[in-house]
């Protein structure tokens, strides 16, 4: 045994025995610092910490999730109609007084020659009476049949600060016989 204490330890000897002690204090010291079991609740975890990919498959419920993170099922069927609510109060009165029907025509000219494209064009206007105001207007002609060209040029709102108090409209008439174009307009009491 006196040999063994004579000889020196290898310099590869005391790096392994050196390398060894450090293993078992790390060792040592994680058996140390361990948690104890159920010590780690939600206080403890970092916001998104926790990854699907850490989590083992099939081992959380439906109890485990807020229901506005989990998805939507197929709908069911629908339920049947309930029965209907008490009605709600009267509406205000309304604010149209009555509508009257104003109108004026002018004769137009035929151009001579029927469907030629030499129309002849006449305007009128319709203006409602003072504390009216115009809805709409619309034309007629007082010989219209389906082989005569009578056309409706144009309809235009007359505005008077800011209302419409009247249209104008113009006709147009390639038929060969004169006709009477008529504009009518909707007038109501403001």
């Amino acid at each position: 045994m006196k040999r063994l204490v004579r000889h020196r330890p290898s310099p590869a000897m005391v790096v392994a025995c050196l390398a060894l002690g450090i293993a078992l204090t790390g060792t040592s010291v994680a058996a140390v610092t361990a948690l104890a079991p159920n010590s780690v609740g939600t206080p403890q975890i970092k916001a998104n910490a926790v990854t699907g990919a850490k989590v083992r498959n099939r081992s959380l419920t439906r109890a485990d999730f807020a229901a506005s993170s989990l998805p939507r099922g197929p709908a069911g069927p629908t339920g049947a109609t309930g029965p209907a609510g008490p009605a709600g109060p009267a509406g205000p009165a309304g604010v149209i007084g009555a509508v009257t029907v104003r109108q004026a025509g002018v004769v137009v000219p035929g151009g001579g020659v029927a469907q030629n494209g030499a129309y002849d064009t006449e305007t009128v206007t319709v203006n409602c009476n003072a504390g009216e105001k115009a809805i709409s207007a619309g034309t007629g002609w007082s010989d219209d049949a389906a082989d005569r060209e009578l056309w409706t040029q144009r309809i235009t709102p007359i505005i008077t600060n800011n209302a419409v108090t009247g249209f104008r409209g113009t006709g147009g008439n390639d038929s060969g016989n004169s006709s009477t174009f008529t504009l009518y307009v909707l007038c109501y009491t403001a």
